[in-house]
């Protein structure tokens, strides 16, 4: 299974170069230092492009949920209209959407709280890899200092192709390569268990009863308001 993001991120956090390096004590210590920032580089990349996502879905919240107060708001002043035509008939259609509006309404308002508590994770995991990124650059300065006065360097030998080759996957077992980010899609799911189809019809009837009685009691309220 796949590590989510916040773990990723605490690990490249707590991480440290001499960790990194005994993990792959057979490569060249430069190297793998050089590609630890680069993988940082695309952590942040990658955490970026999901707070992008974060704040489309926001936005999109946030329209829809403008709309469907409008949407709200102009079906009110239409049931008084049909109440005062003595169209009741009109206005308990009109009360169903605005049934079926109000119950949306939380879910979106839930959404956009959500969004926005993402977008300042996010913020802050950025925040932090930035941090951890300017500290490894700066003990890779303070590295190649060192070994330029260093009167010998323990080179540990010529790397061959092969070997080469297996620096990165050695990187990655040192948690300093990272997986793409998938986007995580929530959603809010409903089961009730019935039983048998006898009891799921009985329930279906009773939702339409409970539906159809709160219709009622809204037309009954705007007319009393009159």
């Amino acid at each position: 299974m796949r590590d989510n993001l916040a773990s990723r991120v605490g690990r490249i956090i707590s991480g440290s170069f001499n960790a990194l390096i005994d993990a792959v004590e057979n490569s060249v210590p430069e190297t793998v230092m050089e590609e630890a920032i680069r993988e940082i580089d695309g952590a942040i990349d990658e955490v970026r492009a999901e707070l992008g996502r974060v704040a489309a879905n926001k936005h999109l919240a946030n329209s829809r949920l403008l709309d469907e107060n409008g949407k709200h708001e102009d079906l009110s002043g239409k049931i008084e209209m049909a109440v005062n035509e003595n169209r009741d008939d009109l206005a308990e259609a009109a009360i169903a959407s605005q049934l079926d509006i109000e119950a949306q309404i939380p879910i979106l308002e839930s959404t956009i709280g959500d969004c926005v508590n993402q977008e300042k994770e996010l913020e802050g995991y950025i925040s932090a890899l930035q941090a951890k990124k300017r500290e490894m650059k700066d003990e890779l300065k303070q590295y190649r200092k060192a070994r330029q006065g260093a009167s010998a360097v323990a080179a540990g030998g010529s790397a061959s192709a092969s070997h080469s080759g297996s620096v990165e996957s050695r990187v990655s077992k040192a948690e300093s390569a990272f997986d793409r980010v998938l986007e995580n899609t929530t959603g809010l799911m409903a089961r009730v268990g019935t039983g048998d189809k006898n009891s799921a019809a009985k329930l279906a009837e009773l939702e339409e009863m409970s539906h159809k009685k709160r219709i009622k009691e809204r037309l009954a309220a705007v007319k009393n308001e009159k």
